[in-house]
């Protein structure tokens, strides 16, 4: 019997243990499910009597080996940072992991030794990255086997509040990390290929640079670019491709809202603001703006930023209760840590909420002397504020990932991304299961 450890119990992690829990294969493994918070351990495990929740300080790295050094396989869903002190670890022990995460360039620097010892490092394993890459690459070899070649690829991916959920102007509410949300886009310019052009956004003006998505059944969703494009271009066999871009889809208007904040410096985390036990809201958003002894803070932001006063973006920032003397409620923070205080107030989940993940593909290829154009979408609604879409979009395909490793399903060895097809295929054959479907839309644009 193989021993799977699951480290972190956080807000994905329900459905990861779930499947691990229930799957018919669960008695060729034992499952243990280590996190800090006794409370949510609770919650998450109980329903099931072979599942072993064990409390524990994981940022303490004693501990840490301890519980790698009890598992076969390791899921790290602990905070992105922290995978790289678990990889490293489960490289000394000899252990398999698998996490949800972005493989930064020092996990990749691990491939050789991670083959060397036969191991498996099994990377962007969740929703995106994850279930972006696999859907991705199915299309990609249906495509290459009937004779296409591809000429331009664009993704998008969001997580929002579900039409059901009770309207605010945003339609948005926090569905995954709010830090990683008010910091989106502030690590670089944003780079991508269009036409054969290569193009960089500048952070200050990413929330301006959108485009629309409309997805049948759905309506009309923006986007704006994500990170650097570019370095799927080699993952997905794409070398020479004309236009390569990835974005993430909000509703239209939250993009130039949004693009405020950052204009304003809101969401700046390189400083500790001065003063902050006595901010308040108001007094916050007033700091950002010049010194007059008689406008409002209401008329300085829309003079400084040229908003109109009919504007919508106002009854945004209103209904966020951004104008009002409320005490902010922290002693010291960067104006990102206390926006993101902030914002938690109103963008957190509620009873009522349920969100919505979706997922969008656009790929042009040439054929016979044809031009088509392929639109593939996903759709995936959560039940309840604590039941998301985004936790099961994230935590399912890792909990089938890593049953593929636990069974020794996955031949090839090192730091692996799921582009291949023995990770992709099958996972996407059990999340169809699952009711996780793409629908597909192909039309023949010119001869």
């Amino acid at each position: 019997m193989k021993s799977i450890v699951v480290l972190g119990a956080g807000r994905s992690t329900p459905a990861l243990i779930e499947y691990l829990a229930t799957h018919e294969d669960a008695s060729s493994w034992s499952l243990h499910v280590v996190d800090l918070d006794a409370t949510s351990l609770e919650v998450k495990c109980s329903a099931y009597h072979h599942v072993k929740a064990v409390s524990a300080d994981l940022s303490n790295s004693a501990i840490r080996s301890e519980w790698i050094a009890k598992a076969d396989v390791v899921v790290s869903m602990l905070p992105a940072f922290m995978h790289l002190d678990v990889a490293k670890e489960c490289l000394k022990q000899e252990k398999h992991m698998v996490t949800a995460s972005y493989a930064s360039d020092e996990m990749k620097a691990l491939n050789a030794e991670a083959k060397a010892k036969g191991l498996i490092l099994l990377n962007e394993c969740g929703v995106d990255p994850g279930i972006d890459h696999m859907s991705t690459m199915e299309i990609l070899e249906k495509i290459r086997a009937k004779g296409g070649e591809i000429t331009s690829y664009e993704s998008f991916c969001g997580g929002i509040l579900a039409p059901e959920s009770p309207s605010n102007p945003w339609q948005y509410k926090f569905t995954w990390n709010p830090r990683n949300v008010v910091l989106a886009g502030a690590g670089g310019a944003v780079k991508f290929i269009q036409e054969g052009l290569f193009k960089y956004i500048p952070y200050h003006k990413l929330f301006r640079r959108t485009e629309f998505v409309s997805i049948p059944g759905y309506g009309r969703f923006e986007g704006y670019a994500n990170r650097d494009s570019l370095k799927y271009i080699s993952e997905y066999g794409l070398n020479g491709i004309p236009t390569m871009y990835r974005g993430t889809l909000r509703r239209p208007g939250f993009c130039r809202a949004w693009d405020v904040f950052v204009q304003l410096g809101a969401t700046d985390d390189g400083y500790r603001m001065e003063g902050v036990e006595s901010l308040t809201h108001r007094t916050f958003i007033n700091s950002f703006l010049a010194y007059h002894a008689s406008d409002s803070v209401e008329l300085k932001l829309m003079h400084y930023l040229q908003i109109p006063q009919d504007s919508e973006m106002m009854e945004m920032f209103e209904w966020l209760g951004l104008f009002e003397n409320v005490p902010v409620g922290m002693s010291s923070g960067s104006p990102a840590q206390i926006l993101q205080h902030i914002l938690e107030k109103k963008w957190t989940m509620s009873a009522e909420d349920t969100d919505m993940l979706v997922m969008w593909h656009r790929i042009f290829y040439q054929k016979d002397g044809g031009t088509y154009r392929l639109e593939s979408s996903m759709v995936c609604k959560g039940k309840s504020a604590q039941n998301t879409a985004m936790a099961f979009t994230v935590g399912l395909p890792v909990a089938m990932a890593t049953r593929l490793v636990a069974l020794g399903e996955i031949k090839e060895k090192g730091v692996l991304l799921p582009m291949r097809k023995e990770v992709y295929a099958p996972i996407l054959r059990e999340l169809a299961d699952w009711g996780i479907r793409f629908d597909e839309r192909e039309t023949k644009i010119n001869d």
